[in-house]
């Protein structure tokens, strides 16, 4: 029988610490979200293997390295609003529910939707909730949000997006270009978001978010 809770540590340990990611509430959701309950059945084995986990179609968990440094970066409080572009599964959604107020979580994948719906009930993640719509519309209705979490990679984001976001909120999302990335946060000004670069990392883009006419950063 696979032993979860020591591999579990063993990524915070090995993966986490050594990426100078400190703060406590990221350590704890870490140590307590059961990460292989958020992958597919078939790679629950791997589940902390240290690198991104496909869930089909260009979809993936993200390495939780990447995943922790970007949240630790966008200092998510106890009283935040968040909304989280692409849920997956969930394991995001969790994460960040364990460090924030509550979390929009919004996937257009019908299936990974239901699935993640599901699993974040299963583990008693209570103050997250799952919208099924397309990434690049958000969920307006609900905000604006003090952070918004893309979890994929991105060439450019939609001005309606950028809208959700309350002044002084911040944004998240790695940046491709081509084979490289850069994960940078955005601060929401009078004057439009100002960004600065925190990490390199690379992830899959996420649907929607590749370079087309109508979207500009």
């Amino acid at each position: 029988m696979t032993d979860y809770p020591t591999l579990r540590a063993a990524m915070v340990d090995c993966q986490i610490r050594p990426s100078d990611v400190t703060k406590y509430p990221i350590i704890e959701a870490m140590l307590k979200i059961r990460r292989e309950e958020f992958v597919p059945s078939d790679l629950r084995k791997v589940a902390y293997a240290g690198e991104h986990i496909s869930l089909g179609g260009g979809r993936v968990v993200l390495d939780p390295r990447v995943l922790s440094k970007m949240l630790d970066a966008l200092e998510i409080g106890p009283d935040h609003l968040v909304l989280e572009i692409g849920s997956g599964l969930g394991y995001g959604a969790a994460v960040i529910g364990h460090l924030a107020e509550a979390v929009i979580a919004v996937e257009e994948d019908e299936a990974l939707a239901a699935e993640a719906e599901a699993k974040l009930s299963d583990e008693a993640v209570d103050n997250a909730v799952v919208i099924k719509g397309a990434l690049v519309d958000g969920a307006a209705k609900h905000g604006p949000y003090d952070v918004i979490v893309l979890n994929g990679g991105v060439e450019v984001i939609p001005d309606g997006l950028l809208g959700q976001l309350k002044e002084g909120g911040r944004m998240g999302a790695v940046f491709m270009d081509g084979n490289a990335g850069q994960f940078r946060v955005g601060v929401q000004t009078a004057s439009g978001l100002a960004w600065r670069a925190v990490f390199d990392a690379t992830a899959p883009l996420l649907p929607g978010f590749a370079k087309n006419a109508e979207f500009r950063l």
